[in-house]
């Protein structure tokens, strides 16, 4: 292992909370795997921040009528926030909006741009007349031509799943104004990346052969595929300005400019030493990111730092695939998600709880389902039944017997040491997992640990012991506070929270390793005290107990008198009515999204028109006897659903009718309403009553049906035609 390594993680979009699917993606991976080196002693830099440029972002803005600058400024601040709350500290937490940023990107652009790096070409695009501006293939909309979807977008039928183009759209419009789009010459730069296919194959296929499958089967697809030049350009007014002649009205393409933000990002935080993350052969970049990212930091990004010259390339690229909820996907636009501010609010103190289970069912080698039930018993069964309860059940019984410090092992047997022993290998396990990024399967591992103790303390039973052996009640629970401040290390990068919960009881410090936002190379030492709570000390390593990573299995970490804090409850349960109310909520929005979708197909079938019946003559239109008419009495017919029967006065004569519009009429809805009927219709027996004419009703292409009726009340007997 590299002793300096930058992590990154992907750039969330600033257009919306986040939720857990993006936890699960890259940041609860990220975080894990910059705790455990930190813990190594391991120097480490671990850098995200907002994207904050792009056309959704526009789009957003004009819809709610504030600024793209608002949007972003909004997002940017439940971003960053969400993730303190969580435990993810980022070295930095910057953004793209930012004027380190856009120095740095337009200087990128511009070394490229001097090598002669790019290509340009000149195209035909579809233009907004009204807005006056390009319009990329999401802010165009039209009828679908293959399902007749009248919301398609230019590049995708969300109806029927169709890939299209701009130009297969029927009666295009543009989102932004409703304009008919028209097409417009203009010219962007490309990044010919047909170019580095030979050196991405070598590279990737040939040297990286340890990427996860699914991060090194996509690049192989897209490499099989054949590369294509990709724009670096696009007409917007909102990103970051193209830093050259004639490219006016132009900015940086978000996919271009995001990547870089992870080195305006550490420029930021390192002004004076960011280099050597960036440019020093020593230091190891690894990316985490979610699958829909793997092409842009394992192809596109690559060949951008190939491009310029002197950067560092990706060791790794950690990617996971999509993580679900309750059987269906996230959809941000359909409300579908867990978003991590309300989790907060509703779950208050339980960040680990999340930190576990998404972590104990991340979608590491598929996509993966996040249910409520699973995420209880997981809390239940695992954190309170197994971690929290073997620890509380540790320092209870040690504050009973020996004043809450740690005892003598006055009377040890073998059994005891073998418990320690087997704790050596989980730690193999857990640091094999986390050095080639299997978290689920590194969590598992400290889970042992934790089922280890509490296996062995309910065989030893201590609670009975004490009463007719204190010496050995003394070595059961000296070797129950040894594992327990084994936990305090192996949990430490999955549940930081109750890790530190932990060991303010134990009251032992962590060494934290370097913190780069109090200062470069600057090391610290958390010691914590129960009586505070989770308030942090830093204090010299000679006056306080501190953990490192190397003691992990080690056979004494908590010496013999060492005084403990009090006991407090790692986790609590969660109850059926916490869980009912998640379900409900989500209930509600599938019933809503359910209903929504059921009345835009009723609207959709309503637009349905009946073909045209076969040509009449003038003739045969002249022999219908088409009559104004007045209802005069409605009654249901017995024993059936449908039927009602009706006297009208035709001006002619009175007569009844039967007619098949009670579902959609009352007979009091008929009573005095004038309509129109067929009145040489031949009779006809219905159900034992004779028929006399017909009633001309309109049917919809849904089967709703309304009677025709004059604009103006007319004589009964008025003809028709």
């Amino acid at each position: 292992m590299s002793k300096r390594t930058l992590v990154t993680c992907a750039l969330p979009y600033a257009n919306g909370p986040i939720h857990i699917g993006h936890l699960a993606g890259a940041y609860i991976p990220g975080d894990i795997y910059v705790r455990y080196l930190r813990m190594r002693g391991e120097d480490v830099v671990f850098i995200c921040g907002s994207d904050e440029h792009g056309v959704p972002i526009t789009i957003k803005a004009k819809n709610e009528g504030v600024t793209p600058q608002d949007v972003v400024d909004r997002y940017h601040k439940v971003m960053k926030d969400a993730f303190t709350e969580l435990g993810i500290n980022f070295d930095i937490y910057s953004r793209t909006s930012s004027e380190v940023h856009s120095e740095n990107a337009s200087e990128f652009f511009r070394k490229l741009y001097d090598q002669d790096d790019f290509i340009t070409q000149e195209s035909e695009q579809l233009y907004d007349p009204e807005a006056k501006m390009f319009l990329t293939d999401r802010l165009i909309e039209g009828t679908c031509p293959k399902c007749g979807n009248e919301h398609a977008y230019g590049d995708q039928c969300e109806k029927c799943g169709s890939t299209l183009s701009p130009e297969e759209l029927l009666n295009p419009r543009s989102k932004l104004s409703g304009a008919v789009p028209v097409k417009k010459k203009t010219k962007h730069w490309y990044l010919p990346l047909d170019r580095y296919e030979p050196w991405l194959r070598e590279w990737i296929l040939e040297q990286h052969k340890e990427w996860k499958t699914n991060v090194y089967g996509q690049c192989k697809s897209w490499l099989d595929g054949g590369l294509q030049p990709r724009a670096v350009t696009r007409d917007l007014d909102w990103g970051v300005p193209v830093p050259v002649d004639g490219a006016e009205g132009k900015v940086l393409y978000v996919w271009f400019d995001a990547p870089i933000g992870y080195i305006s990002n550490t420029k930021e935080l390192l002004p004076e030493t960011w280099e050597k993350w960036w440019k020093d052969p020593e230091t190891r970049l690894v990316h985490f990111i979610g699958k829909d990212n793997i092409v842009f930091h394992c192809i596109v990004f690559p060949s951008m730092l190939k491009a310029y010259g002197d950067y560092i390339l990706p060791d790794n690229v950690p990617s996971n695939e999509f993580l679900n909820l309750e059987g269906d996907k996230i959809s941000t636009s359909r409300g579908w998600a867990v978003w991590v501010d309300e989790y907060e609010k509703d779950f208050p103190g339980d960040q680990d709880v999340l930190r576990y289970v998404l972590t104990a069912n991340a979608p590491e080698t598929k996509d993966n389902d996040f249910t409520w039930k699973d995420f209880q018993q997981r809390n239940n069964s695992e954190l309170v039944a197994v971690f929290g309860n073997f620890v509380n059940r540790a320092v209870v019984l040690t504050h009973k017997y020996f004043g809450g410090r740690v005892p003598e092992n006055r009377k040890p047997l073998p059994v005891d040491a073998e418990t320690l022993a087997s704790i050596l290998p989980c730690r193999k396990a857990l640091e094999e997992n986390l050095d080639t990024f299997h978290f689920r399967e590194a969590l598992k591992e400290a889970m042992n640990i934790a089922r280890i103790g509490n296996k062995y303390i309910s065989d030893m039973e201590p609670w009975k012991v004490a009463k007719t052996d204190m010496d050995r009640t003394a070595s059961i629970l000296y070797t129950c506070l040894q594992i327990c401040a084994d936990l305090a290390i192996a949990f430490e990068p999955f549940t930081p929270f109750s890790a530190e919960k932990l060991r303010s009881i134990l009251r032992v410090g962590l060494d934290a390793g370097t913190d780069h936002r109090a200062g470069e190379g600057a090391p610290t030492v958390n010691f914590y005290r129960a009586d505070e709570g989770r308030a942090v000390h830093t204090v010299p390593a000679t006056e306080a107990i501190v953990l490192h990573w190397n003691q992990l299995g080690a056979a004494e970490l908590l010496p013999v008198g060492h005084e403990l804090g009090e006991a407090v409850l790692l986790f609590r349960k969660i109850e059926d009515a916490e869980i009912q109310q998640q379900t409900d909520r989500l209930a509600k929005i599938k019933a809503e999204r359910e209903a929504a979708a059921a009345a835009a197909a009723a609207a959709e079938a309503a637009k349905k028109i009946e073909p045209q019946k076969a040509e009449v003559t003038f003739d045969q239109f002249e022999a219908m006897d088409i009559r104004t008419a007045t209802v005069l009495a409605a009654e249901r017919v017995p024993k059936t659903d449908k039927l009602l029967k009706l006297t009208i006065d035709t001006g002619i004569d009175q007569r009844t009718i039967v007619s098949g519009i009670a579902e959609y009429y009352s007979p009091e809805d008929m009573l005095g309403k004038q309509i129109c009927i067929l009145a040489n219709l031949a009779p006809r027996v219905i159900r034992g009553i004779e028929s006399r004419g017909m009633i001309l009703m309109a049917r919809q292409g849904d089967g709703k049906m309304r009677f025709i009726t004059p604009q103006e009340v007319l004589a009964n007997g008025a003809t028709i035609g």
